[in-house]
């Protein structure tokens, strides 16, 4: 078994079979030359590598020797993505409690569980393995790393398998104990390892084990470096996350099994996102955090696609049997990605799906809670692309406490306590009720048959049809009787109009009903009769949430589309979810699949979206730059015509010589009055004379002006201008649907986005997990509920 770098970034586990106590026997002996394989590695190696004892025989010569001290360990875990495996450190905190773990799990015979990375994972010490918690992951190696090591074309030191560390910890113990260097430790498989002094130690590959095309004996025998302790080694460290978890937030991803352009999972999405707003957290509300009034903000990932596209519903593979062979990678990214949007509008897939949403979101409130029972925080909810309307969709069909009890049914409306005979003999046709009974039917499997069903059973039509209307005039809400559809007040669907006698049109309500009459469309095979909403979804079940969420996100959102395509031409300015009191509408402005929502609600004015500050506190550069030169230009327009019109009226005003003379017979009044217009003919003329002064002086200086500008104040100069943007925009009340406040928000470009908005459009629909602005307004949205202040760090 080879001790070269397997497939977990280490050595092989068998541990090496040495004998410390006979390599260092004999005081004197050195790395001599022979005609053994590790003698010529040796020898190779002390005249070709930069690494050779000769170059480094005169480090530390005339120090005196440390003593001994045990090495520090770190724990590690390990990470596969695609093919390349890397070792990555726990925080400081996490590995501290492993290592006490380990320490007391030796003398117990039962497995020890430590919970690690925010409790999200908890890891087996004795197993060395780590689970994840809230998702579905492959379990992964954990190791407790001393040594390290470190190929030339390597990025990063990776940790040697534990035996082999320890191995080395005992010959490096006996080096400095009797201060004997220079020494060369022998593996049965060829590895080789030599000790030169404390901090140079090479390993190196016998030559059987190197690429067979290299020919030069200084590339088959290239060292690797060896480090003890990972305070030797450059790793980065994880600072550990608080305990305090102040408010829980589910994310719930779109289209697709890819949350962005590297085809990661929403697993590593919502981590990269956490990690933003831990360090947000850190630079923003630092204050806080040291007076113990921030813990932190918890994210979760809601996994959906899996579950549709699973063996479960099996409709990968009978999209697979019609699917043409041609372009198959591409059909398969459609089929996989795009399609979702279609399975959302099918009445069968899209109650997979919403109660797949639900019930995780669920699962997981429930799993956080048992492992978080001190948690008394609120709870959020951010949808992304599809995710987002699922979630809108979710929310609009919840239902309070209060709407339970006034009778708002959760299942159809039951029948009055009549049996089926006794509704029979109501409608005169008892003689049908044996014929009814020998198939078991009662009133609420009745209530779901259809006129096919009836007429297999031999009943005729006249009897049909009255069995099946009252059945189900009886059965369904009273909303749904004449047709017309319990809306959610304020998702209104414009009335059908109909026409009186006298050629009026009128809506057909009567003025205390709030629901809108809606066409019937009905199918022979899918039920669109009756919806729960009236905004066009499919006629399916919604589940109910475990919580009310205190805010919804959307990024990236289509809802304004779906809604309109749905038929919904204006939201009530008074309608909220039922149990979520605040909402946000986040885009990036170059995202194609984005929509607003805002001019669903007040349709009368143009209002900008709220612009998303950057999270260092002000615009960006050439964003700022494009405003001050769109200001500029306007000045320059208006300044340039204003002086060509003075110069025209100059040009056609005529002098005052050339007037007529005075009369005789004009009053002392008129006198005056005409020199009153004669001065004020000169005060203007003065007064445009110094305008167009100011005007060639602004020209001329304008250069200097805007170097001033933005080379020299560029960031005070832009904040002042933000607080002012903000000071002069008006208060407006955009609605109920966020308690009054702005619902768009919209992030700022990047300078190199702003070259060519269709190059980066698709990626400006997948940038939301890695901005730090996004990142930033849900953090200041949750804080500002909880009374933290905002603070802004200095640049």
């Amino acid at each position: 078994m080879s001790f070269s770098p397997g497939e977990e970034g280490g050595l092989s586990q068998a541990a090496p079979n040495v004998n410390t106590e006979d390599l260092f026997d004999s005081p004197t002996q050195t790395v001599a030359t022979g005609n053994t394989p590790e003698d010529q590695v040796s020898h190779v190696v002390d005249e070709a590598s930069p690494s050779s004892t000769s170059s480094f025989e005169m480090l530390d010569m005339e120090s005196v020797p440390a003593p001994y001290k045990e090495v520090q360990p770190h724990w590690f875990f390990c990470r596969r993505a695609d093919d390349n495996t890397s070792w990555l450190p726990f925080s400081r905190e996490d590995s501290d409690k492993l290592e006490r773990a380990c320490n007391t799990g030796d003398k117990e015979e039962e497995e020890v569980v430590v919970a690690v990375d925010g409790e999200r994972y908890d890891v087996h010490v004795k197993e060395r393995k780590r689970y994840a918690i809230y998702w579905e992951q492959a379990p992964t190696e954990v190791r407790r790393c001393t040594w390290f090591y470190k190929g030339d074309k390597d990025t990063r030191f990776m940790p040697y398998p534990e035996d082999f560390s320890k191995n080395l910890e005992e010959a490096y113990m006996i080096a400095v104990t009797l201060d004997e260097w220079k020494r060369k430790l022998d593996f049965p498989t060829g590895e080789t390892v030599i000790l030169h002094n404390p901090k140079l130690i090479m390993q190196y590959q016998p030559i059987g084990l190197q690429d067979e095309w290299v020919s030069s004996p200084s590339e088959q025998t290239r060292p690797r470096t060896v480090k003890r302790g990972v305070d030797n080694i450059s790793v980065e460290i994880p600072d550990g996350e608080p305990e305090k978890v102040d408010h829980l937030v589910f994310m719930v991803h779109g289209i697709g099994p890819a949350c962005d352009l590297r085809f990661r999972s929403i697993i590593q999405c919502v981590n990269d996102f956490r990690s933003a707003s831990l360090s947000l957290l850190a630079s923003h509300y630092k204050r806080a955090q040291q007076e113990g009034q921030v813990g932190r903000v918890e994210f979760l990932p809601v996994n959906w696609h899996s579950a549709l596209h699973g063996d479960a519903t099996g409709v990968d593979e009978d999209i697979q049997r019609i699917t043409l062979p041609s372009i198959s990678r591409l059909r398969h990214f459609t089929n996989d990605t795009l399609l979702d949007l279609f399975f959302y509008n099918s009445p069968t897939y899209c109650q997979t799906i919403v109660d797949t949403v639900a019930s995780e979101i669920n699962r997981l409130h429930t799993l956080f809670k048992q492992r978080h029972p001190e948690f008394s925080g609120a709870v959020s909810v951010v949808g992304h692309s599809l995710g987002s309307l699922i979630l809108f969709d979710l929310l609009t069909n919840q239902r309070t406490g209060s709407e339970a009890r006034d009778g708002v049914p959760s299942e159809p409306c039951r029948l009055n306590c009549d049996t089926l005979e006794q509704t029979l003999t109501r409608l005169g046709l008892q003689q049908y009720l044996d014929t009814l009974q020998a198939e078991n039917l009662d009133l609420e499997s009745l209530a779901l048959c259809h006129d096919s069903d009836l007429k297999v059973l031999g009943i005729p039509l006249g009897p049909r049809k009255k069995i099946l209307n009252y059945v189900r005039r009886k059965w369904l809400p009273e909303d749904c009787k004449t047709g017309t559809v319990r809306l959610a007040p304020g998702l209104q669907v414009p009335p059908q109009m109909i026409s009186d006698h006298d050629g009026n049109q009128s809506s057909g309500l009567t003025p205390q009903q709030h629901q809108f009459h809606r066409a019937q469309s009905i199918t022979s095979a899918v039920d669109y009769e009756y919806f729960d909403v009236g905004i066009g979804q499919v006629s399916i079940d919604y589940p109910q949430l475990a919580f009310h969420p205190q805010t919804f996100f959307a990024f990236g959102s289509p809802i304004g589309m779906f809604l309109t395509v749905r038929g919904l031409k204006r939201i009530d300015p008074n309608y909220t979810f039922p149990t979520c009191k605040s909402f946000y509408n986040i885009y990036h402005p170059y995202d194609p699949v984005a929509y607003r929502i805002e001019p669903m609600i007040i349709s009368e004015e143009d209002l900008e979206p709220m612009l998303i500050p950057h999270h260092k506190g002000r615009k960006r550069m050439h964003l700022e730059l494009k405003d001050s030169l769109t200001r500029m230009s306007m000045d320059l327009k208006n300044n340039v015509l204003g002086s060509l019109r003075t110069a025209w009226q100059s040009f056609a005003r005529l002098p005052v010589a050339a007037l007529p003379p005075v009369e005789e017979g004009e009053t002392t009044i008129e006198r005056n009055l005409q020199e009153t217009q004669a001065s004020a003919a000169v005060t203007a003329s003065a007064k445009r004379d110094e305008k167009s002064a100011d005007f060639w002086t602004k020209i001329l200086e304008w250069p200097r002006a805007l170097h001033k500008h933005y080379f020299q104040g560029v960031c005070e100069e832009a904040e002042s201008s933000v607080s002012a943007e903000e000071r002069e925009q008006p208060e407006i009340k955009v609605g109920m649907l966020n308690g009054g406040r702005r619902i768009d928000y919209v992030l700022q470009e990047k300078p190199i986005e702003s070259f060519n908005e269709y190059l980066f459009a698709i990626q400006s629909h997948l940038c939301y997990w890695e901005s730090e602005d996004t990142a930033l307004l849900l953090l200041k949205e949750i804080y500002d509920k909880l009374g933290v202040a905002f603070e802004q760090p200095q640049q």
